[in-house]
């Protein structure tokens, strides 16, 4: 069994090996110094880390890195950035910690003594839109809100950043697709537009001069006391991304297995943001549209992510049309494994809940992070649906041995 049938078979709910990813998707990944240790680690090729997604500075795992950690999954490289501007003629750049790491060319920043400034799309002539703190490890969203006129409310500012799809952006997307399935791996794709309120994509870090509700406080309080607004939004945004993958999906076809549909956050470490019913009817509807459209044009797997104690929406999970839910954050409230798994495992598939990274993974020892890495593989391999990632992304500082000790514990209980 390959890398891609053994992804396949567990997002088909069959039992087998584990299937392991490790730097394929946004909030799978890992951060650039963990890439440029990994490497030396495994004793591969001294070069600067390209950091494919600059807000988390997380690094792109190369395809000797894969074969060297032994991952299932591949993904292309995104097109763009969270800043506005394409991955592409990668640069030099020297880290606020001394790492000297590739950025794409239009990646531009200002230096002071509060940290570090980028500009979004990479014009000097306005406001940054992020900051990296001076003994930070990555971006944090600058406030850039302009404020709104709460009686002449434009939902059309809200969607600034969402539009149709270029012909040339979806060949690239092909091409991209079709250079990481010859990996051998599963691949997971990405689609424009399907991220229905993303607190990261709210702030729109890569917008010039964004309009509308662009403060996290206030567009929270905006899917409590604006819900037509919202849904209004929803409803426009959701259009304009059916109409995307209607044409994106004969083109991409069989070369994506899973796609990545929104990373909004539901919970926190003790509860949710909103109620279930509050889901039901603010976002469900929207969710379905989309998830509908994709399983009704593709074979594509449907992944969201939500961190945090979200037990509780599951089953709404699954019934917007959700295959796969990550990070599964084990350690929130609610959010017991083996619960997790017996109520929910024949209709979703865990990708992560592998091992904590808030605690076990960067401050634990080798020995307890592999303890906790069977105990998970055991709870969650059973009957398949499960594919082994860490709890969200690998996050700097984090021990190298302790990465290590986390990817041969995987290739421990698949060896029986």
């Amino acid at each position: 069994m390959n890398s891609r049938e053994k992804v396949l078979n567990a997002l088909n709910h069959k039992s087998g090996p584990v299937p392991f990813d490790l730097g394929a998707g946004g909030q799978t990944g890992l951060h650039c110094t963990c890439v440029e240790q990994l490497r030396a680690h495994y004793g591969l090729e001294e070069r600067p880390i390209k950091v494919h997604e600059p807000f988390q500075m997380l690094g792109w795992v190369d395809e000797d890195l894969q074969d060297a950690m032994g991952v299932d999954v591949a993904a292309p490289m995104p097109g763009g950035t969270m800043f506005g501007y394409p991955n592409e003629n990668w640069k030099e750049w020297r880290t606020p910690w001394g790492q000297t790491v590739l950025m794409a060319e239009k990646f531009e920043t200002l230096k002071n003594e509060k940290g570090v400034m980028v500009y979004p799309q990479g014009d000097r002539s306005v406001e940054p839109s992020a900051h990296m703190p001076t003994s930070g490890f990555f971006f944090d969203a600058t406030n850039r809100d302009s404020g709104f006129d709460e009686d002449n409310l434009n939902v059309e500012d809200n969607l600034e950043e969402f539009g149709a799809v270029s012909d040339e952006e979806i060949r690239k997307m092909r091409d991209a697709a079709n250079a990481a399935g010859k990996t051998g791996r599963a691949v997971f794709g990405g689609l424009p537009g399907t991220a229905l309120g993303d607190i990261a994509l709210v702030p729109a870090v890569q917008l010039k001069a964004p309009k509308g509700i662009r403060d996290v406080e206030e567009w929270y309080v905006s899917t409590a006391i604006r819900q037509d607004y919202i849904h209004e939004l929803f409803k426009t945004q959701s259009d304009i991304a059916v109409e995307n993958i209607k044409r994106i999906a004969p083109i991409l076809g069989d070369s994506v297995d899973l796609v990545f549909l929104c990373g909004t956050d539901f919970g926190t470490q003790s509860g949710t943001f909103c109620s279930p019913e509050t889901f039901r009817e603010l976002w469900l509807p929207y969710y379905r549209k989309l998830t509908d459209c994709i399983h009704e044009q593709t074979n594509w797997k449907v992944f969201k992510h939500s961190c945090g104690a979200v037990e509780t929406f599951m089953q709404n999970f699954i019934d917007a049309g959700v295959d796969i839910i990550n990070p599964v954050q084990c350690s929130a409230a609610g959010m017991d494994p083996r619960t997790l798994k017996e109520r929910y495992g024949d209709q979703l598939v865990f990708w992560g809940a592998g091992v904590d990274t808030q605690k076990t993974l960067p401050f634990g020892t080798p020995d307890e992070v592999r303890k906790e890495v069977l105990e998970r593989c055991e709870i969650f391999s059973s009957n398949g649906g499960f594919v082994f990632n860490a709890i969200h992304n690998v996050q700097a500082q984090t021990p190298v041995e302790n990465i290590i000790a986390m990817i041969d514990a995987v290739k421990e209980f698949n060896k029986g």
